[in-house]
């Protein structure tokens, strides 16, 4: 209930002071390339409920593009959309989800559909929580894509060993999680992005 409490308290403020910061933003997106502002994708929530999750467009649209792994130099990505992604800026719309109750703070990054159900017996515990916009597997990876982009199989390298990795420190945190925890993560993402 505090974590909750938490999450509406935060992500409102953080609605309010990002004001400025969202607009720029969405102009600079108009101008610098085509297509909508806003990126939706179909996630998968607390419970295996899925979600849009709501972020600011960092790639160029492509037709019928069904490649979920993204690598550091992805041509797919916009000149703008680097450096949003470099300072996360383009989660900023996450904000909503965690005020409409879709995320938290923190928790395991939410997943496209089909990676969920990947998790067996006590992996799925991982589904109880609340999935996050930071959280200790993403703060590990905090370079994944610099790590996939050296790798002869990106997809093949993230099913094989990032994934498995999270699922462990995803199913850590669901035994460990506190407010404390949450706000230790928090403050270690702000750390590691600036």
């Amino acid at each position: 209930m505090a974590k909750r409490s938490f999450d509406i308290i935060f992500s409102i403020l953080g609605l309010l002071l990002c004001i400025p910061v969202f607009i720029f933003i969405i102009l600079l997106i108009k101008i610098t390339s085509k297509g909508p502002v806003f990126f939706v994708q179909k996630r998968v929530g607390r419970n295996g409920i899925c979600f849009n999750m709501i972020k600011f467009r960092s790639m160029f649209l492509h037709d019928n593009d069904s490649n979920s792994i993204s690598i550091k130099g992805d041509q797919r990505i916009t000149p703008l959309g680097r450096i949003l992604r470099e300072y996360k800026l383009d989660e900023l719309p996450e904000l909503l989800n965690v005020l409409f109750g879709h995320m938290s703070f923190v928790g395991p990054r939410p997943d496209v559909p089909g990676y969920a159900d990947c998790l067996q017996g006590e992996e799925r515990k991982i589904l109880m929580l609340r999935p996050g916009i930071t959280g200790p597997a993403s703060l590990k990876y905090s370079n994944e894509e610099e790590i996939l982009a050296q790798q002869d199989n990106p997809r093949e390298y993230n099913d094989q060993v990032i994934y498995p990795d999270k699922v462990k420190i995803n199913l850590q945190y669901y035994y460990r999680n506190n407010i404390i925890i949450d706000i230790k993560i928090i403050f270690a993402t702000i750390f590691k992005i600036l």
